[in-house]
């Protein structure tokens, strides 16, 4: 807003009255009125209504009181104020349904999250477990853990037992003998972390308090899924759980059945893979050992059947019943 006189332009806003206007106005209502000379240089007060004709002098100008002039001007902005108010809750209502259409399609987006790349993942993983308040289950397949790695899993679980999380772990049955993995346990446990070992795992899962999964989604572990779905996360904990009861303690010793032909049951396991037809390495891969302790198996196997070739081998196994107990 401005204020013009007939000695030029005179423009300020109401809330930034100058300071010949500021201290012509005190003067007047100090005094009660004040010269029209006097405010001459000030004509704002005028424009801004502080001012009004005296009615008895026109040579003078009283002031208005500054609570009825705060009052004349705070009206048209509260009438806006409102005005916006209603504005905005009907705006809200319009797009309320949209809202909450948007939210349980994010929702959806959200409950799957494709992580790439190994510090993405780790990021991931390290978010999760400072949020973690109960528990962790694990599955760690693949027999011993790299150093490199089991350092990283060291400096990222030890807080969740110094705070009372408790930890399950799957490891397979080779991991039994790996001294980095056995170190990792005794190092972490402090009575917070049981582990078992499984002759055949699923691929490695996380799972915290049962509200957050992580699986891998690429051979070469470069590509995980965070999954936060409940029906996904609690499928795979009944998964885990399931496994939990078949597997053994790592305090007690793995019961080695032997059957009649000297094959025990690791060399089972190595029969039935290689009747479903899987190559060595992927048998190796899936128990968790390297290949060459897989062939060494897959050779006591055809001693114990007296097998001549591998094709042979495959037909003895079927024929000598030694999978029986595994069907």
């Amino acid at each position: 807003m401005a204020a013009n006189s007939s000695k030029g332009t005179h423009p300020h806003a109401v809330t930034e009255l100058c300071d010949e206007g500021a201290r012509h106005y005190a003067n007047a209502l100090r005094s009660g009125r004040i010269t029209r000379a006097e405010v001459e240089p000030a004509p704002c007060l005028l424009e801004f209504a502080l001012l009004h004709p005296d009615p008895d002098d026109a040579n003078w100008l009283r002031p208005v009181p500054p609570s009825v002039a705060l009052a004349q001007r705070l009206h048209p902005l509260e009438r806006e104020i409102q005005e916006r108010r209603r504005q905005t809750i009907e705006l809200t209502d319009c797009f309320d349904p949209f809202i909450t259409i948007s939210t349980q399609s994010q929702a959806s987006i959200h409950a799957i999250t494709v992580l790439e790349g190994f510090d993405r993942i780790n990021a991931a993983l390290n978010s999760a477990t400072a949020e973690c308040r109960t528990e962790m289950l694990t599955v760690q397949p693949g027999g011993g853990r790299p150093a490199d790695a089991l350092l990283q899993a060291l400096e990222r679980d030890r807080p969740l037992t110094d705070r009372g999380v408790n930890i399950r772990t799957l490891y397979q049955h080779t991991a039994r003998h790996s001294q980095g993995t056995l170190a990792y346990v005794e190092r972490i446990s402090g009575g917070r972390i049981e582990v078992r070992t499984l002759e055949e795992l699923i691929e490695r899962l996380i799972i915290f308090d049962r509200e957050v999964a992580f699986i891998p989604a690429s051979d070469d572990r470069r590509v995980a899924l965070e999954l936060r779905h409940p029906g996904l996360v609690e499928y795979l904990a009944k998964v885990f759980e399931q496994l939990w009861q078949r597997a053994v303690p790592l305090t007690e010793e793995v019961p080695n059945d032997i059957d009649p032909n000297g094959i025990t049951g690791v060399q089972r396991t190595i029969a039935r893979l290689l009747i479903e037809g899987h190559v060595d390495e992927a048998i190796a891969r899936r128990l968790g050992m390297n290949v060459r302790t897989c062939r060494a198996h897959i050779a006591k196997i055809a001693a114990a059947l007296g097998s001549g070739s591998r094709a042979q081998l495959g037909y003895l196994i079927a024929q000598s019943g030694i999978l029986d107990e595994d069907q």
